[in-house]
């Protein structure tokens, strides 16, 4: 049988950008669901039950490789999909009253879970303001506004950190911050409870990376 690479992806990441992409795939492989193994998850497998787990540590020529496989017969898992749309959400570029571009994110459930913080002077940079959103978002450390004593500072998967605060209305919100200090996207709405807060950026998390953008109607 001939072998066939359906994707390859190689790149540097921080240990923190590492444990990101792997919580990933294990939330999906806990769930049932097609596993995403690119960021814009366009490309997804989806393992059977059971599958051989090979896990090797090597080292050669001064390096140390970690070598995690996952191998099972074809036969017993789905179909690997290289064009599919893993995302329940979509990006959704308007120009509002002001004249000002900006964008939002609407889960498929018509909710808008995201937005920008700011108008734009050009659909251009409102694009480029989103796709800042799409890099950073999967990998942004999250950090607690409202406790006393913060976590240990760690070095994030991304350029950006989601904090949650609780607003002068007693509202809880998100929003996340590039290490610029640009806000370059919040959640729109206060939420009744820091914990519904906490599942509207995981929804961001998880839908952001590899949502569709197009022009609102």
């Amino acid at each position: 049988m001939t072998e066939e690479t359906v994707h390859e992806s190689e790149e540097q990441r921080s240990r923190r950008g590492i444990s990101s992409f792997l919580r990933r795939i294990s939330n999906r492989l806990r769930r049932g669901e097609p596993v995403p193994v690119d960021e814009e998850q366009t490309v997804t497998v989806e393992p059977p039950e059971e599958a051989e787990l090979d896990v090797e540590v090597e080292r050669a020529g001064g390096n140390i490789n970690l070598e995690i496989d996952v191998e099972w017969a074809e036969e017993e898992g789905g179909a690997i999909e290289t064009e599919t749309q893993a995302s329940k959400a979509t990006f959704g570029l308007y120009t509002d009253e002001a004249g000002e571009h900006r964008w939002r994110l609407r889960h498929n459930n018509g909710n808008i879970i995201a937005d920008g913080s700011e108008g734009y002077s050009s659909k251009q940079k409102a694009k480029q303001g989103l796709e800042s959103v799409k890099n950073n978002v999967a990998g942004a450390y999250v950090e607690d506004l409202s406790k006393d004593e913060q976590d240990e500072p760690q070095e994030g998967g991304s350029k950006a950190t989601f904090e949650i605060y609780e607003d002068k209305q007693e509202k809880w919100r998100w929003r996340l911050v590039h290490d610029n200090g640009n806000i370059i996207a919040d959640c729109g709405r206060g939420y009744s409870s820091k914990q519904k807060a906490k599942q509207g950026l995981n929804s961001v998390k998880s839908n952001a990376p590899g949502a569709p953008v197009e022009a609102d109607t």
